[in-house]
């Protein structure tokens, strides 16, 4: 019955985000795509970065694809509880639906952009990682759980305390500097490299730059990520049950 649920809710929050849009799913790639097309033009043209042999722009878009998917995940599961409270505090069920529900939302817009981006990489004369690409879903489960854990946290407190959500959106913004989206791990000090990898998107990030822009297999940051993710699932999902009797009477 839950399962079922899921994927009800799933299904419906993806038709209720493009069912009056024009463009429909290709929102999915314009949002990752203009930021790579700016970052291009500012990090070639004026404050060059040198990413090897990978054409800066799909090295940005292929950081942003992730990027997108953790930060819009994480701000509709922060909003997933308050935005349904009618089914919250009427309804019996169980309540984590509604952020899971948000997040596999989000990975149906990964999953559109992705499929860009593997038509890009032979297009800018790279070649594609076919024989690496079985490694995709090692980053993209590490990304989920590390997901799930902040969002089930975000989503309980923003029950209580509304600026909860304002306060994940800012520090969104400052983490997405804290992660090699739009430079390579390279360009960080290896003096301050063992503190930069507590960032569980830092091995997440470069794990997806090594299997489809390397064609290499992840390197040991992905497994530090691994424990963080880990650590931040169990203490977020623990803090929603502590909290979820609770919700109800504060919605």
């Amino acid at each position: 019955m839950t399962f079922d649920l899921l994927l009800t809710w799933t299904a419906r929050t993806v038709r209720a985000r493009y069912q009056q849009s024009f463009l429909g799913g290709l929102w999915a790639i314009l949002q990752p795509a203009a930021m790579a097309v700016v970052l291009s033009v500012v990090f070639t043209r004026f404050l060059p970065i040198d990413t090897g042999e990978v054409p800066y722009l799909v090295f940005a878009y292929a950081g942003m694809i992730p990027w997108a998917l953790f930060a819009n995940s994480l701000t509709d599961m922060v909003d997933s509880l308050v935005g349904n409270m009618n089914l919250v505090t009427k309804i019996c069920f169980r309540r984590e639906v509604l952020p899971i529900a948000a997040l596999l939302a989000r990975v149906v817009d990964f999953a559109i952009a992705l499929a860009l981006l593997l038509v890009l990489i032979p297009l800018f004369g790279l070649s594609l990682p076919i024989g690496v690409l079985a490694y995709l879903p090692l980053p993209l489960s590490v990304q989920l759980t590390f997901s799930l854990g902040l969002g089930l946290a975000g989503a309980a407190l923003n029950v209580f305390y509304r600026d909860v959500r304002h306060l994940f959106v800012l520090l969104l913004q400052v983490a997405f500097y804290a992660t090699p989206v739009i430079y390579p791990i390279s360009l960080v000090p290896e003096s301050i490299r063992p503190l930069y990898q507590l960032n569980p998107m830092v091995g997440v990030i470069g794990a997806y730059h090594d299997i489809l822009l390397r064609a290499e297999p992840p390197d040991a940051s992905l497994a530090i990520a691994a424990l963080v993710a880990a650590a931040v699932m169990v203490g977020g999902y623990a803090l929603f049950k502590k909290t979820e009797p609770q919700f109800a009477d504060i919605v």
